[in-house]
């Protein structure tokens, strides 16, 4: 069984409000998600909601259970959503084969007993992000490509936020418990994400900032509205959204960012917006 894990508890915001910058990074951000030949998984107290990456280079990687979940096989009572951010890759299931370009997503339902990941060159590998749920129900697995998804265009260059969304593993396209999954892509000279900011106490959130250049960072803001604190992140690396907070970020450059969520809805519309000019 494998020990690649670690355990983050839950934080309420009277606890957040007293942390300084050193405790708020170590409570909220994933500072390395992507792993080589290996998965390392953070399991959320939030709605138990795990993050993980995995870049097969030199052999296939075959996921496997931990010890939290108390189960024979990591899906046994669990979802799983992947994105390759990386090269052309391949997620087996059970014996079929799903071919991963880049950006594309693979649902796998409850029940897979065996999921192996694998790079079509070592050279040029692929990178998988995975977000895992509890589930409740089977569906099936199901891939979804660029050309699959639902695409929402937001923002406006004048506000420096014009974005568009690609939701990927969301209810209108693939069936699943809880898990929603999709990409926002901030586009030359806009750098805000999710803004005007908003909460939405039903579901938490998982962000994963990636296409950030080098030498630049994305400044990711959470908290209350009026009591909000920041986190500065870099290439690949994650960040949790506890269902009480606001999620927003504003980089030094335009960037990628995935967003994974779970809870009481599947309702991506579900949201209490917060004004702008509101937030402190």
């Amino acid at each position: 069984m494998s020990k690649n894990y670690k355990v983050r508890y839950a934080s309420s915001p009277n606890e957040v409000k007293y942390m300084d910058t050193k405790e708020l990074r170590k409570e909220f951000l994933i500072k390395k998600v992507m792993h080589t030949d290996t998965i390392k998984w953070v399991y959320s107290h939030y709605d138990r909601y795990m993050t993980g990456g995995v870049v097969p280079v030199k052999k296939e990687v075959i996921l496997k259970t931990i010890d939290p979940l108390k189960a024979d096989y990591f899906l046994e009572r669990r979802e799983l959503g992947i994105i390759n951010v990386g090269q052309t890759g391949t997620v087996s299931v059970d014996g079929k084969k799903y071919q991963l370009e880049y950006k594309e997503a693979l649902y796998v339902g409850r029940g897979a007993k065996e999921v192996v990941f694998s790079s079509t060159s070592e050279k040029t590998p692929a990178r998988f992000y995975l977000n895992s749920t509890p589930a409740h129900k089977i569906f099936p697995t199901k891939k979804v490509s660029q050309a699959d998804a639902e695409i929402v265009e937001l923002g406006a260059v004048e506000t420096a936020n014009a974005r568009t969304i690609r939701k990927l593993i969301v209810n209108s396209i693939v069936e699943t418990c809880q898990l929603q999954m999709g990409m926002t892509e901030l586009k030359v000279g806009s750098v805000w994400n999710t803004m005007p900011a908003h909460s939405h106490d039903r579901r938490m959130e998982v962000y994963f900032y990636f296409e950030v250049p080098e030498e630049q960072a994305v400044s990711h803001f959470m908290g209350k509205p009026k009591e909000t604190r920041h986190i500065w992140m870099t290439n690949e690396q994650a960040v949790i959204s506890p269902p009480w907070s606001i999620h927003a970020g504003s980089g030094t450059s335009n960037y990628v960012f995935i967003w994974g969520m779970a809870g009481e809805n599947l309702d991506y519309g579900d949201m209490d917006h917060c004004k702008i000019t509101e937030l402190k």
